[in-house]
């Protein structure tokens, strides 16, 4: 995934940030650490996961989560199924969905096509949890 970084670190912060608990979701180690770094930076408390089994206990244990931001490929259940499963069992739990695959349907939720950049998926954030 491409990661503007000179954007990144001249985003400002947006108001709310710190208040809210984030949980990231990506099967790519590298993808994942740059988007949670790049919000931990932003002021958002950031929990992170590499696949949908992690993030559910994730979930259970961390009540304050907020919000996921998922990728849609992965290898043990899809962000569309674990944003489906996040749906039923925690009411009001926001979702953005990202993918850099082009024949994604994400349905209700919030999508970002990778490559993104990181001011875009701020913007996105603070329009779900606004």
């Amino acid at each position: 995934m491409s990661i503007d970084t000179k954007t990144a670190m001249k985003t400002a912060r947006l108001p709310g940030e710190g208040e809210f608990t984030l949980l990231i979701v990506d099967d790519d180690d590298e993808v994942r650490t740059i988007i949670a770094e790049f919000l931990a930076d932003s002021g958002y408390r950031v929990l992170q996961a590499d696949g949908g089994a992690r993030a559910l206990a994730l979930l259970e244990s961390y009540p304050e989560i907020r919000m996921v931001v998922t990728d849609i490929r992965m290898p043990d259940m899809s962000g569309v199924e674990l944003a489906d499963l996040v749906t039923q069992r925690w009411d009001g739990l926001k979702i953005i969905l990202i993918s850099g695959y082009s024949d994604i349907h994400p349905g209700s939720h919030r999508f970002l096509r990778k490559p993104f950049r990181m001011h875009e998926l701020a913007q996105a954030i603070a329009a779900e949890l606004g």
